[in-house]
């Protein structure tokens, strides 16, 4: 866990001073097209001679943040739908799960393939078709924690007391929902990253010029032969995030299974 975390914090650090730390504007047009690295640029330039090492850092913050705020949707969705189904059940749980059970018919790049042909091209389009296929996992496992803790002793004392539906829920079944939901979203947000990138890499979400790394692999397997360097670089930084975001969800996940082993 320890070196994914290193990872990480790198790579936010440096997304977070990328205005200070790039040597070049990023999106800056020079005569030095598909350069080597060199001193001058450390990570070489494309084919419009932007310098790519500045291009990467400022691409960070747009990867980074994207599949942070498509994960936070993706979690609220599924376990407020979640929540829902397994606490009302009746015809209410019915019509959700089936609903998921719609969606799980479907792949999930392939639903949001469709749902951004519905929408207008963008990087939102991108979060938003995201976030409404992969809810499903988050509901289901937040349906089936309610639907053991609904029935507790404590919840029907609860209820008996007259407590609301929305304060049954808020204070005794979400409490233990929300760190398993958690764990999950951390195991997560790598894949959630890298269908991110996977779209933008599509053409599907930010637009030219802007510093995106799946758009900066789009643009650079062109010269791929020529100057391999310039999809290189944010291919490398790509997979470097995913994996020390693994590494950090792997670590909780292992953690959370020892502390849960040791209560019983």
């Amino acid at each position: 866990m320890r070196p994914g975390l290193v990872l990480v914090v790198l790579v936010g650090g440096a997304a977070a001073a990328a205005p200070l730390v790039a040597p070049y504007d990023p999106i800056a047009l020079t005569s030095a097209q598909l350069e080597s690295p060199s001193l001058s640029h450390l990570m070489g330039t494309d084919a419009l001679g932007r310098d790519v090492f500045s291009r990467v850092l400022f691409g960070a913050r747009l990867s980074l943040g994207a599949a942070f705020v498509t994960l936070t949707l993706i979690v609220t969705i599924g376990l407020t739908i979640g929540v829902v189904a397994g606490y009302y059940g009746g015809w209410v749980d019915s019509v959700l799960m089936r609903a998921a059970d719609v969606i799980l018919a479907v792949p999930t790049v392939v639903l949001a393939l469709a749902i951004i042909g519905l929408l207008q091209t963008g990087l939102t389009s991108v979060i938003l078709a995201l976030s409404g296929v992969w809810w499903v996992g988050y509901g289901r496992l937040a349906r089936g924690l309610v639907l053991a803790a609904r029935e507790r002793a404590f919840v029907e004392s609860a209820r008996a007391l007259g407590a609301s539906d929305v304060r049954i829920i808020a204070r005794h079944l979400l409490p233990d929902v929300i760190p398993t939901v958690l764990v999950l979203a951390t195991l997560d947000i790598g894949a959630v990253m890298l269908a991110v990138s996977a779209l933008n890499f599509l053409g599907l979400g930010v637009m030219p010029p802007t510093p995106e790394w799946g758009a900066m692999i789009n643009e650079g397997k062109n010269a791929l032969f020529v100057a391999p360097h310039v999809a290189l670089f944010p291919g490398l930084a790509l997979t470097l995030t995913v994996f020390g975001l693994n590494l950090i969800g792997e670590g909780l996940a292992d953690r959370t299974s020892a502390a849960a082993g040791h209560s019983r």
